[in-house]
Order: C-alpha cells, then structure tokens, then sequence
C-alpha cells in the first residue's frame, strides 16, 4: 500500500516518477511532518484518486488527526486563493492587486499545525496550480521563518512528483 502501490500502478514509461517517489519521505532537509504533509496537500491538489488515497495512507502514519485535516485544508486554501490571485496578476492592471481580496481565511489564524509547515504545504500546492504570486509570498514567509532554500526546493521536489505520479496515471486511465 501507500507508495509501493502508486509505483506499481505506473506505466513502464514513468520509472523516473517512481524513482523519484522515494523523495517523499527522505528528503535530507524535511521533517517527516513536513514532507509527508506536503505530500498529501499536493495529493489533494492533484486530484487523482489512486495518488491521493495511497499518499493519504502513507501520511496517516507520520502527521496526526490535526496534520491530515490542516494538509487537506491547505489545498483547500489554495484552490481558492490560487486562483484569484493568479487571475490578478495574469490580468496585467497592477490595481486589482492593490485592492482587497475580501476571501475569508480563518485557517491561516489556527491551522493546527506549525505555522511554517502549513505554509510549506501551501507552497507546494501553488507549484501545483501555478500561481507565481503565492509562491513569492510563501517562499517570503518561509525564508521569513527560517526555512532554508534547500527546505524550500524539498518541498517543491515533493510537489514535482506527486503532480507527475498524478498526471501519469491520470493518463493511463484515460487511455485504458
């Protein structure tokens, strides 16, 4: 379960995806909390069933009740807040970003986590959605918190595979 089964659901083609999903719970810079949520909060965003599911069981052995809810809430977040504030950015009228969001966020205040680990799952799931102008903001706030460059690359490797472990199997389906 877990991990071994997302790498055996992969296609042949993909051996650098499976490779790679060892990252997931050894990076050199992470805490298991930290990567394992991260991990889970990019599931989510990633939306597909079968990476969600086995990451989400994986997860269950590294993050408490209160770290599953605030990944899962982490995506949640970001889905939200991603999209305005790349629709924004990408309108080219620097006005709307001066002007209030008005989208309530009540988690960032108590996510029942650190701080700083919520935020590293809220950048690995801007790398997912693409969203240049929350990724500068976490990237800030974690540098801000003392994360590292390295601690903040781990992340978006994480967020790199399971977006691509995601998208493969996806694609498999789809052609099956």
């Amino acid at each position: 379960m877990g991990l071994d089964a997302i790498r055996a659901a992969l296609p042949p083609y993909a051996t650098d995806i499976e490779l790679n999903l060892g990252s997931i719970g050894a990076t050199a810079t992470l805490t298991p909390v930290q990567s394992w949520g991260t991990a889970l909060a990019c599931a989510v965003a990633a939306r597909n069933p079968v990476v969600l599911r086995e990451i989400a069981a994986d997860a269950a052995g590294h993050l408490t009740p209160e770290g599953l809810e605030a990944a899962r809430a982490a995506a949640a977040r970001m889905a939200m807040t991603n999209v305005y504030h790349r629709a924004t950015h990408l309108m080219g009228d620097g006005q709307y970003a001066a002007m209030p969001a008005r989208l309530r966020m009540r988690i960032v205040a108590r996510p029942g986590v650190d701080k700083g680990d919520f935020k590293l799952w809220c950048l690995g799931v801007s790398a997912i959605f693409g969203c240049g102008v929350c990724l500068e903001s976490h990237e800030k706030a974690l540098r801000g918190r003392g994360f590292t460059r390295e601690q903040v690359l781990d992340a978006l490797r994480i967020s790199a595979v399971v977006h691509a472990a995601a998208v493969t199997l996806d694609a498999e389906a789809a052609l099956a």
